[in-house]
């Protein structure tokens, strides 16, 4: 995606999930409480990255008229 502000967002949205995966893969939760954390953070991050990646659509498209 273009050097835009949604594409910022969505690079540092996967760089923070990926974080949390290897973190997971890793096998550093302590305990299934952190390991549950851990998966409802990715569960947000991925849709946030949604969320942005919709809004840059319609973004883009209001552009285009």
């Amino acid at each position: 995606m273009a050097n835009t502000v949604f594409g910022v967002l969505i690079e540092r949205i996967e760089e923070q999930k990926s974080s949390a995966v290897e973190f997971l893969i890793g096998g550093g939760s302590k305990d299934f409480a952190e390991y549950r954390n851990v998966c409802g953070l990715v569960r947000g991050l991925e849709t946030a990255r949604s969320l942005v990646e919709d809004l840059s659509r319609n973004y883009m498209e209001d552009e285009d008229d």
